[in-house]
């Protein structure tokens, strides 16, 4: 038996008095591509976040590639992680968001050489090295000196999908990282996706993109009001879903 990459158990959410994730149970094995689909409110991005700790769950329990989330067990109570611990276990989680949150004042070479020289102690030479080819991958070896200003919604996009990869993570989460973007902009993010999945990156993705999550996706999660509501494999899911609120959702989006 494979240890899951993530692994969610009765996950809750609450802010304030609003309870958002209402008990998720789910499993993303290691190489998996895991899509995440539902209405806008129904807790894709809240759990995403869960899974990095970005956002502290309020019950249940929340593991990656074995270990909690923002926690260590000592018989059966759990203690918080201090900070810096938690970030150790961050930096092994590669995040992209809906806005490219890319440093303006540094060239897209800079902005993937910030955490490896940072947060890793990657020697400047290596890290160079690392972020061009990494550039090349995604596409932009010709854009290594560019500003994001100079560069389109997409440009940026795989830019920051390069800066995630330079800490060489075991998991990357993509939060509907094609939302931003411009129709004709959304390709070749999507295209460098598909590069990820095909080299055996284990992969969260909450997106709107039907196309993308029947073609890469190997489960396909429906998610509304905080539960998970159907999975399965993309044909199941997307082609022939079960559940009435899941046809409701795909006959107005498909």
């Amino acid at each position: 038996m494979t240890t899951p990459m993530v692994k969610a158990e009765r996950v809750h959410k609450y802010f304030g008095k609003l309870e958002v994730l209402k008990g998720i149970d789910l499993e993303v094995q290691p190489g998996e591509v895991c899509c995440l689909l539902g209405p806008s409110g129904s807790g894709k991005s809240t759990f995403l976040r869960c899974i990095n700790h970005l956002e502290k769950i309020t019950a249940g329990r929340l593991s990656v590639d074995g270990e909690l989330v923002g926690y260590r067990q000592q018989g059966d109570k759990l203690y918080e992680l201090r900070e810096k611990e938690t970030a150790a276990k961050r930096a092994e989680i590669g995040m992209v968001f809906q806005r490219f949150n890319l440093f303006p004042h540094m060239t897209a070479l800079g902005n993937v050489i910030e955490a490896p020289t940072k947060v890793r102690r990657t020697s400047k030479a290596q890290a160079v090295q690392d972020a061009k080819a990494l550039l090349e991958r995604v596409g932009l070896a010709d854009k290594v000196d560019s500003y994001p200003a100079q560069l389109s919604g997409g440009q940026q996009q795989r830019v920051a999908i390069a800066r995630a990869l330079a800490m060489k993570p075991k998991l990357m989460l993509f939060d509907e990282p094609t939302s931003a973007l411009d129709p004709e902009l959304v390709g070749e993010v999507l295209d460098v996706m598909r590069g990820l999945a095909k080299d055996g990156m284990t992969m969260v993705v909450v997106t709107h993109e039907m196309a993308f999550a029947r073609d890469v996706g190997d489960t396909v999660v429906f998610m509304d009001g905080g539960v998970v509501v159907e999975k399965g494999d993309p044909n199941q899911v997307i082609d022939n879903p079960q559940h009435p609120r899941t046809k409701a959702f795909l006959g107005k989006v498909l």
